[in-house]
């Protein structure tokens, strides 16, 4: 008996204990980010070792901007084309994850996750970038945290400061550096044969 009362231990209570642990890290960092603006993310950290193997010297681009001095028409564009339920919902579009799961048993594969913008942002937050049911699992306790510590101005002032918009470009504030490019005119372009 004490032999199977050791086994238990060891392959239920300690990975019990241990996911417990992790989940009271993942708390403590959101309730820390209702007052405070996270300064790196998963993701951001990912992505910079990803691009310094490439080049050693990269820094990410991330500048933060309060939730009042982000445009509303981007506030608007996201919503709209990210999670149209956002203001609705509380933190999971379960329609849509289901319409996911079909599609990811269709393909045999996860292609899709149905997320939305809080999701989304559980996912930066603390996780990878890698598809699985476990990943979101995790990004679903994460979600509800997020969800039910944090109003949703908050969720999406966060969400637009340090998605990444661009290759190493992280945060609202630099996006113009990747939209507006220099174009040339029209009258510099050069001339089509059978173009007046």
């Amino acid at each position: 008996m004490k032999l199977f009362g050791r086994i238990l231990f060891w392959l239920v209570l300690v990975p019990l204990l241990l996911f417990t642990l992790l989940q009271a890290y993942y708390l403590a960092h959101v309730w820390w980010w209702i007052d405070h603006n996270p300064t790196s993310t998963s993701f951001m950290r990912q992505q910079l070792s990803v691009l310094q193997e490439k080049k050693p010297d990269f820094q990410l681009k991330h500048k933060w901007v309060p939730y009042n001095r982000i445009s509303n028409h981007l506030k608007r564009a996201v919503i709209a084309s990210e999670d149209d339920g956002f203001v609705d919902h509380e933190g999971v579009d379960w329609e849509a994850m289901q319409a996911a799961y079909e599609k990811n048993q269709k393909k045999g594969k996860v292609v899709s996750g149905g997320s939305t913008i809080t999701q989304q942002l559980a996912k930066n937050l603390f996780l990878s970038p890698d598809r699985s049911y476990f990943r979101k699992g995790e990004e679903l306790i994460i979600t509800y945290m997020l969800e039910k510590c944090m109003d949703k101005q908050r969720i999406l002032e966060i969400y637009l400061n340090v998605v990444e918009w661009g290759v190493g470009v992280f945060g609202q504030r630099l996006l113009h550096k990747i939209i507006f490019i220099p174009v040339p005119p029209i009258s510099a372009l050069p001339r089509q044969p059978g173009w007046p």
